[in-house]
């Protein structure tokens, strides 16, 4: 789950993370009182969506007065901001954090997250703060220093030697350094954090240690045990299809650009799919995983989701039947078609536990579903489906 810069710099002042001073504003009155409160410019105005590269979007500008900041917040407020995490079409933005400027001397990249290669955690920094990281990992990854921490030991005082050598820290923030690396640590662990990332994290002038940005992800798995970060959760933010998906349990990704739906009952199986599906010339639209133990409900649910897509022009649905048995899946996709009608070509594959009774139900329900006798046939379909 994601969350906005704002909220994740509530976290850190919980956490003791230094952090700008500053608000979230949800109007351009909210903004301007925000910014007399501040009582000195400048003054940063930052869009509020969940993407990055919100700067070379023209959603973050530095208003050095009153006029200049009004004139961006009311630029900024209801615009339509496109970075290279929104895709072409853009994020409306509905909320602004309005922060105090600082002095800067130097910019820093930080992250804390897991690393499942060595199942550890990991530090990554590196001098070459408010750049693409991605892009310093790609031309320069010497830059870039790792330091990994044995979860069952946590971080210790050598982990913040290392990482503030590696970044040069001058002597007079270390300390500060130390200390707010250590409480980032522990936020990580303790909210269960796939990914923090401050970028930049600055030097001020007068050797403090702030983070100017803030990006954090939580592991979905484990929100049941944090009930206050779950009221972050901004749905507006999300993919339609997919709010309407967690509604049933079912784990379902909009993929962006496609033209083939997916259901599956297993994430291997989807991988495996997604990949018919593009030898056949088709392109997956979505990642769709009902799971083991699916209810016919929960099929009728997914497949309504699938079909409410304008993009979607076939539907490829296979299913291995273990505990989901082929029969409780023909009934839930007849139910759904009844209910809905079949906008598109729809193709089954179905193996496993009651097979024939499912293949049974979908044959005497009178809808024209195109059955596939194996993953193969089920492409060659699915080909002359597209096309």
């Amino acid at each position: 789950m994601k969350i906005h810069e704002y909220q994740a710099k509530e976290l850190f002042r919980k956490h003791n993370v230094p952090v700008p001073e500053g608000s979230v504003a949800f109007s351009v009155d909210e903004a301007k009182a925000v910014a007399e409160k501040l009582g000195a410019y400048p003054v940063v105005v930052k869009a509020q969506i969940h993407a990055g590269g919100r700067g070379k979007g023209g959603g973050v500008k530095v208003a050095k007065d009153a006029s200049e900041f009004e004139k961006y917040a009311k630029e900024i407020l209801g615009m339509t901001l496109v970075t290279k995490q929104t895709g072409p079409e853009g994020k409306l933005v509905k909320k602004l954090l309005i922060e105090q400027g600082l002095n800067i001397a130097k910019e820093l990249y930080l992250s804390v997250l897991p690393d499942r290669a060595t199942a550890k955690m990991v530090i990554m920094a590196s001098e070459e703060g408010g750049m693409d990281i991605e892009e310093v990992a790609e031309k320069t990854p010497e830059k870039i220093i790792k330091v990994y921490i044995d979860p069952l030991l946590g971080i210790q005082p050598y982990h913040l030697r290392e990482a503030a050598f590696g970044l040069n820290i001058p002597a007079p923030a270390m300390k500060q350094f130390n200390a707010m690396l250590k409480n980032l640590y522990n936020m990580a662990v303790s909210c269960d954090c796939s990914m923090i990332e401050i970028n930049p994290l600055v030097l001020t002038a007068e050797d403090n240690v702030i983070a100017l940005d803030a990006k954090v992800d939580f592991d979905s798995n484990a929100l049941y045990r944090h009930k206050d970060i779950v009221e972050y959760r901004d749905l507006d933010e999300e993919d339609p299809n997919e709010v309407e998906a967690s509604k049933f349990d079912l784990n379902y990704i909009h993929l962006g650009s496609g033209n083939v739906g997916n259901m599956v009952n297993g994430a291997g199986l989807a991988m495996a799919t997604m990949d018919c599906i593009k030898l056949a010339g088709g392109n997956p639209i979505n990642f769709l995983d009902v799971g083991g133990g699916a209810s016919a409900e929960q099929i009728e649910n997914g497949f309504r989701i699938l079909q409410s897509d304008d993009s979607v022009k076939a539907i490829l649905i296979n299913i291995f039947g273990g505990i989901l048995r082929c029969d409780r899946l023909a009934n839930g996709v007849v139910q759904a078609a009844e209910k809905v009608g079949l906008k598109v070509p729809v193709i089954i594959r179905m193996e496993g536990t009651n097979l024939e009774e499912g293949k049974k139900i979908l044959a005497e329900s009178g809808l024209e579903l195109i059955n596939a006798a194996d993953l193969k046939d089920a492409a060659e379909k699915l080909k002359a489906a597209i096309q």
